[in-house]
């Protein structure tokens, strides 16, 4: 898809400009645009419009209520100082040409990620501005940070009584490639819809779980890596949809089933070049001295970014020991752990990669807080504690610091931590405290089965 264009190595996109949008338009026959934004919650936010709108979406953008950045899972709006507490005033929403996709699964469509402003300015609590914002600040370094993603997620088929069905219902497929694992050919259809949208697309394999499964991608500038994995779930929530099928991102559906992880694969390159700069053969490991503070960044500020990486109540239920999301904070070499493990490969494949991320997880504020956290290892030149070579779920002489085992202690670490708190900045920390604080005492005021079935027989 749009194969001819030139390439810009800041944004990992092709140069596409407000002119070329127009002539896809014209060359694909589209007649309706999707013009998308992800909020706080990670969820896809947009407004379908006719093709002949591209000006006014490329151009002045189009209204939303700035509200939406304050609204719940359950539709409740937190209040938001200086945003959802008054008048429920507009956002703009503005197109980023660069992003712009023919949607193949849909006729005469194309999809649009547009930038957030608000009073004319850019809107500091966007998850995408924040992410923006940070690799600005590496590449004012002459560095840009390169990232790549594992996503999970349970795939069910639909049934007439409303209920739902694992799509594949036997244990024991993981890693399996044949057509009991995908009898509709709905994850070809998957694959083949992003590779046509020109997605970095790598593979996919059957997970663990009766019905999980996980994408991986190649590498590349953050901010591609982001934006494809946001719109990654929102269309395959769609194929689904329109096969009689579900798709959940949610961190645990089910009790007797595992959990669905996101990791995020990261290393920096020289800005302009191929040279991956956490590699040094002359170093111990190859890795150079700042990658080493680049780890020692993201331990540092490992418990206070989870609430990002693990953003919902339901996260928290993946941490358990042999589960494969780690318990405790550390980091080893090929150790899968640990909350760090830094893989075997070297050279330009040289890389960290951060395994306490759910497939729940908000991708730019994923990504953005883990390149904030290493940012204040590499400015402050930190040093990571000992590498850990031992079974982190059971070597209680290496369990120094626990992951928080809650989203409500995990937003107390965020609340306190001076660093993250002044470097996103208030706005974005208060929203995102505000509606993450509404669900909690939501859940906390809400009566579940397992209470009706344990209590209420006895007391």
């Amino acid at each position: 898809m749009v194969k001819n264009y030139a390439f810009d190595y800041k944004t990992g996109y092709k140069k596409l400009t407000e002119m070329d949008v127009k002539t896809l338009i014209k060359e694909y026959d589209i007649e309706m645009i999707r013009l998308e934004f992800v909020d706080l919650n990670g969820v896809n936010r947009g407004k379908i419009l006719p093709a002949d709108m591209i000006d006014e979406v490329l151009e002045k953008g189009i209204a939303f209520a700035a509200a939406v950045m304050a609204i719940g899972f359950d539709g409740s709006v937190a209040e938001v100082k200086g945003l959802s507490e008054y008048n429920y005033d507009d956002m703009k929403v503005v197109a980023d040409p660069s992003t712009f996709v023919v949607l193949p699964y849909l006729e005469k469509t194309a999809m649009i990620i547009g930038d957030l402003y608000y009073h004319k300015k850019t809107m500091v609590q966007a998850p995408r501005c924040f992410l923006k914002k940070v690799i600005k600040d590496y590449q004012d370094m002459n560095l840009n940070p390169i990232t790549a993603s594992e996503i999970e997620f349970f795939l069910f088929d639909k049934q007439n009584d409303g209920s739902f069905t694992p799509y594949t219902n036997k244990t024991g497929n993981c890693y399996t490639g044949n057509s009991r694992i995908d009898p509709k050919g709905i994850l070809s259809e998957f694959t083949k819809t992003f590779r046509e949208m020109d997605f970095k697309v790598l593979y996919m394999n059957h997970e663990f779980y009766p019905g999980q499964f996980e994408y991986n991608w190649s590498h590349s500038q953050a901010l591609r890596n982001a934006d494809e994995s946001t719109i990654f779930k929102g269309v395959c929530k769609d194929i689904a949809d329109m096969n009689n099928m579900f798709v959940t991102f949610m961190a645990k559906p089910q009790n007797d089933n595992g959990g669905s992880g996101c990791h995020f694969h990261i290393s920096l390159n020289s800005l302009g070049k191929d040279e991956n700069v956490f590699y040094d053969e002359n170093e111990k490991e190859g890795m150079s001295k700042i990658m080493r503070n680049f780890v020692a960044g993201v331990l540092k500020h490992a418990k206070p970014i989870t609430a990002f990486l693990s953003p919902t109540i339901n996260c928290y239920k993946r941490y358990r020991p042999d589960s494969f999301a780690p318990c405790h904070i550390g980091w080893g070499y090929d150790n899968r752990t640990t909350y760090i493990r830094i893989p075997e490969e070297r050279g330009k494949a040289t890389r960290i990669e951060v395994r306490a991320g759910s497939a729940a997880a908000n991708p730019y504020l994923a990504l953005g807080s883990i390149l904030a956290a290493g940012l204040d290892g590499i400015k402050n030149e930190l040093e990571p504690p000992d590498v850990i070579s031992t079974d982190l779920y059971h070597d209680v002489t290496k369990q120094i610091e626990t992951v928080p085992r809650s989203l409500y202690r995990a937003l107390a670490e965020l609340e306190k931590d001076e660093w993250l708190c002044e470097y996103a900045g208030k706005d974005l920390i208060n929203n995102f405290l505000a509606i993450k604080q509404l669900e909690v005492e939501s859940f906390t005021n809400s009566v579940t089965d397992w209470e009706w079935e344990n209590y209420s027989y006895h007391i």
